[in-house]
């Protein structure tokens, strides 16, 4: 008897979902697609997160390739200058 009861019986998730099930089978194939669709590409975007790591990775570079040229251009010294003559 506990066995009946427990099967006929539906949590609140359940219907819930049934619900919802309910509500997106009377949606036409269109609308259904449209929003799959969205949603892939909403997966697929590229994200503000992506664009600025990207930016600041050539940045970071680009400020280490300008520092290397720096340094070893001003290490240098021109050793033909004296500067006793005047």
């Amino acid at each position: 008897m506990g066995r009946k009861d427990a099967s006929t019986s539906r949590t609140p998730v359940d219907q819930y979902r049934k619900q919802i099930g309910k509500q997106d089978y009377k949606k036409t194939r269109p609308m259904l697609r449209a929003t799959r669709l969205k949603a892939e590409a909403k997966k697929t975007a590229l994200g503000v997160k992506e664009v600025a790591l990207v930016l600041a990775a050539i940045l970071v570079f680009l400020l280490a390739f300008y520092a290397f040229f720096y340094l070893n251009v001003s290490d240098e010294v021109d050793l033909d200058l004296n500067p006793d003559e005047n």
